[in-house]
């Protein structure tokens, strides 16, 4: 397989997800501020929330349009850069998404439709549930897509039929509530939250810069940083949970994460650290040139047990550990051995079956089912290639976790000042606010920095890596629809946002 063919189709990939990710966190977001300020009106009656609540459904609607855009070119494109990968397990992957599409979308254009033009039209009570049922199926929405970006970071449901060569969901049930895709949902949904209130706060930070519209200004603050704050705490809890699935199920994952390269009981957390660039992984560099750990808190934050062994990314390689069942663990030499023995025994399974030798066909079919959990590891060219990218993954964990804690004190500064009434008079802090936006979306990629880029070389964990799962396309046409995409994302990206702040600027309209 063309390496550049590989390479091309990951990029063009990357740039789907990331430019539609730029708008999905947005749209979670928005959805809980707005319908939140929709039933403080529900409940007041104040012609002010109403028009607040608005407001933010404007900016909330301009967002979600574009959003869709993205979305559906990324689904086209598992069917056109990654057919191997969508015949391998089409029935599985395919499933949520095709929920996602019939049931959620569906739901969301039905009462996106209520809540934009049902003003004065439909009761107050009826306009508010449909707010919050557009809000609902945004979020079942990503429910389905983080149900599929689950499966392949942990398959489960799921039984290998050699006569078809493909994977077969045996349980639904398994697949859309497996552990990881609980923790995924959670952790990725309320994340958006945090995006949606530092938004709003530093929007209507802009709003106090320019001496306007301070009472939307300040009740919008007050609003977003009291979500903002409630969401950063249970983002961390869900972290929590997501960093012990993480060291069940993708443990070179972890290791890269903390640039953690020999195992050790009791192992520490990388709290502040600059790595060698040139460390690799066997050789006898030191992984830090510069590193605070918290002791023991990796092996605590992996399992609860502070003197628990976390095996590093030179124990992944070289296996010889005991794992926590009392295993010994394979190398990565070994998995590849086995990986090739399945490919054979269904190769071997096949051919009986195409020349009626039953005997032969059950003994394949037997070593088959022995070896297929390291069937994907018999396309693994060379073992460092199951090493993800460790700086990138280091980098963007810490960045997602330093700003996590920066928009926690930022929330916490925001409700203190705002029930005290003196955040109008704090002048500095209206910059940093408004500064923060940027910062949001910088903490949001990173978090599918570290998932994504921390799973390589893995399009399913374990099952199948990206070279076999990538289409057989000449490489020129990803090349060409690449940039073809980088133009549209880009003028799209640019629209949304002429549009977006032709709105802020008109500001909201407040009916007497």
């Amino acid at each position: 397989m063309d390496v550049s063919l590989i390479d091309w189709s990951r990029a063009q990939f990357a740039l789907t997800a990331i430019y539609h990710w730029l708008f999905v966190p947005l749209t979670l977001g928005l959805a809980l501020i707005m319908a939140v300020m929709e039933t403080i009106y529900y409940k007041t009656g104040k012609q002010f929330w109403r028009d607040t609540a608005k407001f933010w459904m404007k900016i909330f609607g301009i967002n979600f349009a574009v959003g869709i855009a993205t979305g559906l070119i990324l689904e086209f494109e598992f069917g056109t850069n990654w057919s191997n990968y969508s015949w391998f397990v089409g029935d599985i992957f395919g499933a949520p998404l095709a929920i996602e599409g019939v049931v959620a979308f569906f739901m969301e254009a039905t009462f996106v439709a209520v809540m934009f033009f049902g003003w004065n039209k439909v009761s107050k009570r009826f306009h508010l549930a449909s707010t919050w049922l557009t809000g609902i199926g945004a979020t079942i929405s990503a429910w389905w897509i983080l149900v599929a970006n689950a499966w392949m970071q942990y398959p489960v449901g799921m039984a290998f039929n050699p006569d078809a060569v493909r994977n077969e969901m045996f349980s639904f049930v398994d697949v859309a509530l497996s552990p990881m895709a609980v923790t995924k949902f959670f952790h990725t949904v309320i994340s958006s939250w945090i995006l949606g209130a530092v938004f709003v706060v530093g929007i209507s930070a802009w709003f106090l810069i320019k001496k306007r519209e301070k009472e939307f200004a300040l009740q919008s603050i007050k609003i977003a940083a009291i979500v903002g704050i409630v969401a950063s705490v249970l983002t961390f809890a869900t972290g929590d949970t997501s960093a012990k699935m993480v060291h069940k199920s993708q443990p070179m994952k972890l290791a890269a994460m903390e640039a953690h390269y020999d195992g050790a009981e009791g192992a520490g957390l990388v709290a502040v650290g600059i790595l060698d660039p040139g460390k690799e992984y066997g050789d006898d560099k030191d992984a830090m040139l510069v590193g605070i750990k918290i002791p023991k808190l990796l092996s605590f934050l992996a399992t609860y047990d502070a003197n628990a062994f976390i095996p590093g990314i030179n124990d992944l390689i070289d296996g010889g550990y005991t794992m926590p069942d009392g295993s010994i663990a394979l190398s990565a030499e070994e998995k590849m051995a086995r990986g090739k023995i399945a490919q054979q025994a269904l190769i071997d399974y096949r051919t009986a079956k195409d020349a009626g030798d039953n005997e032969t066909m059950t003994q394949a079919k037997a070593t088959l089912d022995a070896n297929m959990p390291y069937f994907g590891y018999g396309y693994i060219k060379e073992k460092i290639d199951l090493i993800p990218n460790v700086s990138l993954t280091f980098y963007a964990f810490r960045i997602m976790v330093i700003l996590g804690v920066f928009f926690i004190l930022l929330f916490i500064v925001l409700i203190f000042l705002s029930f005290k009434n003196k955040l109008e008079n704090v002048k500095w802090l209206h910059w940093v606010c408004l500064l923060s936006i940027p910062l949001a979306y910088l903490c949001s990629q990173s978090g599918w920095i570290v998932a994504e880029v921390g799973r390589q070389p893995w399009a399913i964990q374990d099952l199948m890596p990206v070279n076999a799962a990538v289409s057989n396309i000449q490489t020129g046409s990803v090349q060409i629809t690449f940039f073809l995409f980088l133009t549209l994302f880009t003028i799209l990206l640019v629209a949304e946002l002429s549009i977006m702040i032709k709105a802020i600027r008109k500001g909201p309209k407040f009916i007497d």
